[in-house]
């Protein structure tokens, strides 16, 4: 009982760090400004850790890749807890159980990455149609904006709804339910 209260205190605060480091990420991919306090807030709860991995970690063709192998290395920590704390036995197991636990990680964090981009597109939506000046709109609108776009190439307008977020949130899902599932069963079966 205490260890699936731990295993999910783990996986919770893991989880919520990483988005936050995905979402610098993102931030810094599509050139969000850093002046607004949303961005402020994600960079103050990342920095501590961030700042010290990019002196080992350069930035590449304008990316942070400190922040995502950060965002890995937490996810592969919350997998590795998980497992332990479940009673898995990595003494038995051997060096094979590596691999997959690396891979699990790295489907994982596609999977918070996935799962991130519908809920940025749903505050968006939300947003829109309640208070679309609050300062958060500006940051979301950014980093929704690059997977929306190609979909209004596609998808028009009806009566002046936008339909695109509901076709990203399909899109999205079909995503989760088939290659991100399927590699997590793929490895979940080499166990």
């Amino acid at each position: 009982m205490i260890a699936g209260a731990l295993a999910f205190l783990i996986q919770t605060l893991g989880n919520l760090f990483v988005v936050a480091v995905l979402l610098r990420f993102m931030m810094q991919v599509v050139r969000v400004p850093f002046r607004n306090p949303f961005a402020q807030f994600i960079v103050a709860i990342t920095n501590f850790a961030v700042k010290p991995l990019r002196r080992v970690v350069p930035g590449v063709l304008g990316l942070d890749w400190a922040c995502l192998l950060l965002a890995f290395l937490v996810e592969l920590i919350v997998v590795l807890a998980e497992y332990w704390l479940n009673g898995f036995p990595f003494g038995l197991a051997g060096a094979r159980v590596w691999p997959v636990m690396l891979g699990l990680a790295a489907v994982r964090l596609v999977s918070l990455t996935v799962y991130m981009i519908i809920g940025l597109t749903l505050v968006r939506a939300v947003l829109s149609w309640t208070n679309p000046n609050t300062p958060l709109m500006p940051v979301v609108y950014e980093l929704t904006e690059p997977f929306l776009r190609p979909l209004r190439r596609i998808v028009p307008m009806v009566g002046q709804v936008d339909l695109t977020p509901l076709v990203l949130f399909i899109l999205c899902q079909l995503v989760l339910m088939i290659p991100v599932l399927a590699l997590e069963r793929v490895l979940l079966g080499a166990l």
